[in-house]
């Protein structure tokens, strides 16, 4: 680790370098106590899962994620041409460059909602600039996963930029995340195209005001298709806002689109991811793992999940979300046979992983509080005698999950050695 490239409340960023590979990355290091006391521990699992979650080119990557008793360190992509803010406040960017940092920015924004990941917090300090002046967005510390829904199946958080904000973000009524997203990307369109912001008021309260009406001028030197497409992203009403789709296909976004494919995803990665997670019948997979074998389970994963004293895991992205863990001295084949035969009882359909032959998804066929409950479940080997299963809660409510978890447990006795946090027999 070497220079300080940045620092926050509650966490500094540094430069590092990859002894293995020799390659340059950026490390956030987050302190426990600091984040606990201020009740934040849960933002920063969010922040990691998000991240996890969103593999393209034009989004900062996380690489690994490391912790100790007192310190969470993110391993991320170092991206060091600085923010695209600091282009912005030497005075307005010619059309192309602009519309070329718009096409990326549309094309991250769009990957990460197709990953149910709204941003919430878009503007240009957020968005970095590589050696080849890509954009890459950074800053998921104020994102929103599908769990943070409310029963309105709406976001309720007030955050972001005052300036970047969507007006039904400031009325505390509910939002949709994504539409909001749309909102702060005309914001920055302006921005760019402009030089300054569209609401400029150093009244907070008459600032808001102009959000509310989308109240705002365009300067001479804006063309009428640029202004055109921001009049459609800046509209009050979000159900009347333009859509992602509807932006790629504009005259405006489409000139000189050369790094983008016709979903707007650059060299096709984001769209690899898509069709990596795709499910395939249990047939195919009942074949396919007879020839595969299970992912392994490092010893230090397999000690802190079994043993509550010395459980670090919360940091990772296995326990980011709501599950167990128990351990079996089966097969792993056994054992997915096993989980499929107790899903159906307690009425849940299951679907498996193309990319993991010993990971599947267990949905409820009722919808719950919070939509239809969906939980992950993976198998892993630790040893030719012993392995590790994870579940994990992917969508819909909390106490729903709890319940089916109780359900479960009977059907799994004959195959469990032990539960999390339980003595093992042996």
């Amino acid at each position: 680790m070497g220079r300080l490239l940045g620092q926050g409340t509650f966490a500094k960023v540094y430069y590092a370098r990859d002894l293995a590979t020799l390659k340059s990355v950026a490390v956030k290091v987050i302190k426990i106590e600091q984040v606990k006391k201020k009740g934040l521990m849960e933002q920063i699992t969010h922040e990691i899962a998000a991240m996890r979650l969103v593999r393209h080119p034009n989004v900062v990557q996380l690489k690994e994620v490391m912790a100790t008793k007192t310190k969470i360190f993110l391993i991320m992509e170092y991206v060091k041409g600085g923010e695209l803010f600091a282009k912005v406040v030497k005075g307005r960017l010619k059309e192309d460059f602009a519309r070329k940092y718009f096409q990326q920015l549309i094309s991250a924004v769009d990957y990460c909602h197709s990953r149910g990941v709204s941003h919430r917090d878009l503007k240009p300090e957020n968005l970095l600039l590589d050696e080849n002046e890509d954009l890459k967005v950074s800053d998921f510390g104020l994102s929103a996963l599908p769990e943070q829904l409310w029963n309105d199946g709406k976001l309720h958080t007030q955050c972001g930029t005052p300036a970047y904000v969507a007006p039904e973000v400031l009325r505390q009524k509910g939002y949709d995340g994504a539409k909001a997203d749309i909102w702060s990307c005309g914001v920055i369109l302006y921005v760019l195209l402009a030089g300054y912001l569209p609401f400029r008021e150093e009244n907070v309260m008459h600032m808001y005001g102009k959000i509310f009406k989308a109240e705002y001028e365009f300067p001479r030197w804006i063309s009428t298709d640029a202004r055109r497409l921001i009049t459609k992203l800046l509209v009050v009403n979000q159900s009347r806002r333009l859509t992602i789709p509807l932006i790629m296909r504009t005259p405006w976004f489409l000139k000189g689109l050369k790094t983008c494919d016709s979903n707007g995803v650059k060299d096709g990665l984001a769209e690899k991811q898509i069709k990596d997670d795709k499910v395939c019948s249990e047939e195919e997979n009942a074949i396919r793992r007879s020839k595969s074998s299970p992912s392994s389970y490092n010893a230090f994963a397999f000690i802190s999940s079994m043993c509550s004293s010395f459980n670090l895991s919360g940091m990772f992205q296995t326990n980011l979300k709501l599950g167990s863990v128990f351990t079996s001295k089966f097969s792993a084949s056994t054992i997915v046979n096993k989980l499929q035969t107790v899903a159906k009882k307690v009425n849940f359909k299951i679907s498996y992983s193309k990319k993991n032959d010993y990971k599947l998804k267990m949905q409820g066929v009722s919808e719950g509080r919070k939509g239809k409950v969906s939980v992950m479940a993976e198998v892993f080997e630790v040893a030719p005698e012993v392995a590790v299963v994870e579940f994990s809660k992917v969508s819909g409510d909390s106490l729903e999950y709890e319940k089916f978890e109780e359900d479960i447990r009977p059907g799994l006795q004959d195959i469990v050695w032990s539960w999390q946090g339980e003595n093992s027999n042996g």
